[in-house]
């Protein structure tokens, strides 16, 4: 094996570990801070990816038009939260009933909206070389993105004060509620971070793929095995999973077939849930 084909792995392992962070964090934010598990995470994603596609076309730049899709998501995610998410509360057979309805709805509206036809971005930027490899620059900054997401998530709920109460909250709502904080403000404002995240995964996945009505499936199974592998702790949970199982699907896939490389992740996380129940951070005892 020379260097360029050394490089060439590494860089298509990086990325389909960075692939999971971006499609999975939004998940992990509902899951990890708030015990929720929202089946309707792949049509955020989707839902994402067509804003993104909107703003694209209204003349603005592909990545205001992602930052602006992300919002658009967040925005949605704060209502849905209003109007549904709030009852159900406490009730998970009712909260996972409701967000696989709200899927199908979505998927539906979507439609409606802008039939099936796939409707796609240039990939933005160019390309470079290694050896006789070609890679795309926004392979790279899928990348940087990812790390950048997590980032971000570990300064929203580490360094500001919605961070303080949001934990608060996460490990004892009634005595949070007894200091003065606001729970039920404080969910609304989790629901719809994690809503924006995931859209933001949407927004960066829409240069890649081409973006249909059905877009968020084909990313929904692996953003489940990588936050139930993770755990409840939102960003070592997330990111330690995604290490794992994006490494093993990027090695795989390279030594075989893309298929393959699907195959392994299922695998490796059935494995390492028969060992470890509550995930990689189960036994960590802390939440973040």
């Amino acid at each position: 094996m020379d260097m360029s084909q050394a490089a060439a792995i590494v860089l298509s392992v990086v990325n389909s570990i960075a692939l999971l962070v971006i499609i999975s964090v939004g998940l992990a934010v509902i899951f990890g801070m708030m015990g929720l598990i929202n089946l309707a995470t792949g049509e955020f994603l989707m839902l994402g990816a067509y804003m993104t596609v909107t703003f694209y076309r209204l003349g603005m730049g592909f990545w205001v038009a992602a930052i602006l899709g992300s919002l658009s998501v967040g925005l949605f995610g704060i209502i849905i939260e209003r109007c549904l998410i709030r009852f159900l509360y406490g009730r998970l057979a009712a909260m996972m009933l409701a967000t696989w309805g709200l899927s199908l709805i979505m998927i539906q509206v979507v439609t409606l909206i802008f039939g099936t036809s796939t409707q796609s971005l240039p990939t933005p930027l160019g390309s470079f070389k290694i050896g006789g490899y070609s890679f795309s620059d926004y392979s790279v900054v899928v990348d940087v993105a990812a790390l950048a997401m997590l980032g971000l998530v570990y300064v929203v709920f580490t360094k500001t004060r919605y961070g303080t109460m949001a934990r608060a909250a996460t490990l004892d709502a009634t005595m949070a509620s007894v200091i003065g904080i606001d729970v039920r403000r404080v969910n609304m404002l989790t629901f719809g971070f994690g809503a924006a995240l995931s859209g933001l995964g949407g927004a960066l996945l829409s240069a890649l793929a081409g973006v249909v009505p059905t877009f968020g499936q084909q990313y929904v199974g692996n953003a489940f095995m990588t936050v139930i592998s993770g755990g409840a702790a939102v960003l070592t949970g997330t990111a330690s999973a995604s290490v794992l199982l994006g490494g093993v699907q990027g090695l795989v896939s390279n030594a075989s077939t893309a298929f393959f490389g699907s195959i392994s992740l299922l695998l490796v996380a059935i494995v390492l849930l028969r060992f470890m129940p509550n995930g990689i951070s189960g036994k960590w005892g802390r939440r973040f």
